[in-house]
């Protein structure tokens, strides 16, 4: 087991996983052992809870827990298993077969008539296939087994709907800071941790946050790795703790401190730059943001609403396929998460720092608003209005509308805006990218529309 919420091993037998040896890993001593060592995902574990009333053993249900890696899905398995009373059994989605999935079953349905219980913990259950996950709903249906199973991925896509039915699905978040400094505070303290063998300061402790990304499991390993090359280099023969500094996490895992504050002035400058970057057409520039912005931990969710508004601000009808590339990262980040999500992060942002820009939308959607604000909302063309009720056409309403498709080309002679606005232009494309297309059509088509008003106006 190499992490906080590692997979343990198959068989671990009565009550859970057994206590990890001193030689474990700093992410698997400091693995919580009970509800009040949880850091983090209080939107589950408030009183009443299905998720307090499983790992209180006051409730009995299948669970399907999915959320970002480091976040307290395996631990909270182990506490579920405690709280039965019986045996826990572990099986990964990257090595086990329908072979090993129904020996585990056998193996419960036998103890179960001993009257022992058998919590089956499935990580990574989103890899298993149709046939492996149809495997388990017979099991699950009977409680031979209470399944508890882990995913990273949203499970309504990558688990089948019969598992999804017979299991209660709870959604864990990314730590937050302040439960990541918690995470670690504990670890430099406590006994089974670091046992304040070391001191941290708040610059080594901000960067350990920071590369962290809100996973409790790498935030320790780093945290480990920093300890031991201090307390190589200053062996405790003082009894005074080695002191952990920004350089040695910085050597110790090899990675340079982000100077950015998610919360402060650095924040708005890098995105702003970022923004700017893409705007210029500066394609490196914006790379070396959105870098800056993913390795300090920033909210994937925020980068991307920042490529859909982009997308439309300053690109818009240029390119319209900007705007279709934008929301698919977004669906990327919403469904598959980091780290990959950052692959179509960076695809987006070359996509849009690439396509030919034009500011048309911000500049149409801004023109009619400010009519509309300074009361030039005349009333909507008699034709125009709502006939679908009794007695519409005997005040004229819907009367003379001519509809288009019953042209050869689509596009009829007809007044549509009230009449005080009557030839105004909003939208003005520019000869950028596929605007240089849409300009020709938008005067054809300006010039065919209007063709009535003007004449009923005598031009």
């Amino acid at each position: 087991m190499n992490g906080l919420f590692a997979t343990p091993d198959p068989g671990s037998g009565t009550g859970g996983m057994p206590a990890p040896s001193v030689s474990a890993p700093l992410a698997v001593r400091m693995r919580p052992r009970s509800l009040d060592e949880i850091v983090g995902q209080q939107h589950l574990l408030g009183p009443g809870s299905p998720l307090r009333r499983l790992i209180d053993g006051s409730g009995a249900a299948s669970v399907l827990l999915y959320g970002p890696p480091g976040t307290g899905k395996t631990t909270m398995a182990s506490l579920i298993s405690n709280a039965a009373g019986g045996r826990f059994e572990a099986l990964s989605a990257l090595s086990a077969g329908v072979k090993e999935v129904r020996a585990v079953i056998e193996m419960a349905r036998r103890r179960l008539l001993e009257g022992e219980q058998t919590v089956l913990f499935i990580d990574e259950v989103h890899r298993f296939s149709k046939t492996q996950q149809d495997a388990l709903l017979d099991a699950v249906e009977n409680r031979i087994v209470l399944l508890v199973a882990a995913t990273t991925e949203n499970p309504s896509f990558s688990v089948v709907s019969p598992l999804l039915s017979r299991s209660l699905v709870l959604r864990l978040r990314s730590l937050t800071d302040d439960d990541v400094r918690e995470v670690l505070r504990r670890a430099v303290a406590d006994d089974r941790g670091l046992g304040g063998r070391v001191s941290v300061t708040d610059a080594a402790y901000d960067h350990l946050i920071a590369v962290s990304g809100g996973d409790a499991r790498r935030a320790l390993t780093a945290l480990e790795a920093a300890a031991d090359v201090v307390t190589q280099e200053h062996p405790d023969d003082a009894g005074t703790p080695a002191q952990v500094d920004l350089p040695d996490v910085e050597a110790a895992i090899d990675k340079a401190a982000v100077r950015y504050d998610r919360d402060g002035d650095q924040h708005y400058d890098v995105t702003s730059a970022f923004i700017k970057s893409i705007r210029g057409s500066d394609v490196d520039a914006a790379l070396h943001y959105l870098a800056r912005m993913i390795a300090a931990g920033e909210d994937p969710r925020f980068i991307s609403r920042r490529l859909m508004i982009h997308a439309s601000e300053d690109i818009g009808m240029a390119d319209p396929t900007a705007l279709q590339t934008a929301v698919a990262a977004a669906q990327v980040v919403a469904l598959v998460g980091m780290p990959e999500a950052r692959l179509a992060l960076t695809q987006a942002t070359i996509h849009l720092a690439t396509a030919p820009k034009s500011a048309g939308v911000v500049s149409a959607i801004g023109a009619a608003l400010a009519d509309v604000e300074a009361g030039k909302a005349g009333a909507v063309p008699a034709h125009l209005r709502d006939s679908h009720y009794s007695g519409a056409k005997k005040m004229g309403s819907g009367v003379g509308y001519r509809y288009p498709h019953d042209d050869p080309d689509g596009v009829v002679a007809q007044q549509y805006p009230p009449d005080e606005l009557v030839g105004v232009d909003y939208y003005h494309p520019t000869d950028h990218g596929f605007e240089r297309e849409i300009g020709p059509r938008v005067g054809k088509l300006r010039s065919i529309v209007r063709r009535a008003t003007r004449r009923s106006r005598g031009r």
